[in-house]
């Protein structure tokens, strides 16, 4: 290579290397956000020091689903965020009884969970506007439970991919 053509090189490889950059910083603004897990609530989902990825657009184009794991932020405190699992839906019935989740009165699978002795709840009607969220880790944690429904307009995204630690690089289900 001569100087002419290194110098060509150069320029197209920053001239790639900036495009790359403009395009990362615009997906990292608009539509996919890192979290770093805190708390174990999610286990064994998630572990405290998991690092997920979020995706910021999920729920201005889609409803939440239920088994959806979210980000949101704490509507006593909005300045915290939270994951939780989606488990009851606008409209829906939702208890806990007998370590069994009951939707509309129908059993509900839920592979996820850390134990399966579970604490009662008691029958919660969800009306327009929000959902109730659970942690995996029932016994451990914080949830629709203690300080009730979540309205949707503090949902901030959709986690769908642990990509740190190395080890649990994996899809969130």
């Amino acid at each position: 290579m001569n100087g002419q053509s290194t110098r060509r090189f150069l320029r197209k490889l920053m001239w790639v290397i900036g495009a790359a950059a403009l395009l990362l910083i615009i997906v990292r603004v608009t539509a996919i956000k890192p979290y770093e897990i805190q708390f174990n609530s999610m286990e064994p989902t998630l572990l405290p020091g998991d690092r997920v990825l979020v995706n910021k657009l999920a729920y201005r184009f889609w409803a939440p689903n239920r088994g959806d794991v979210m980000v949101f932020q704490y509507p006593k405190d909005p300045e915290r965020i939270l994951i939780k699992r989606v488990i009851g839906l606008e409209g829906e019935k939702v208890e806990i009884k007998n370590n069994q989740l009951l939707v509309n009165d129908q059993p509900i699978r839920e592979p996820y969970l850390k134990e399966r002795n579970i604490t009662p709840f008691p029958v919660q009607y969800i009306p327009q506007g929000q959902i109730l969220v659970l942690g995996d880790n029932r016994n451990k944690s914080k949830d629709s439970r203690d300080w009730g429904l979540l309205p949707k307009q503090y949902l901030l995204g959709k986690a769908f991919y642990v990509y740190w630690p190395y080890s649990r690089l994996q899809l969130i289900n």
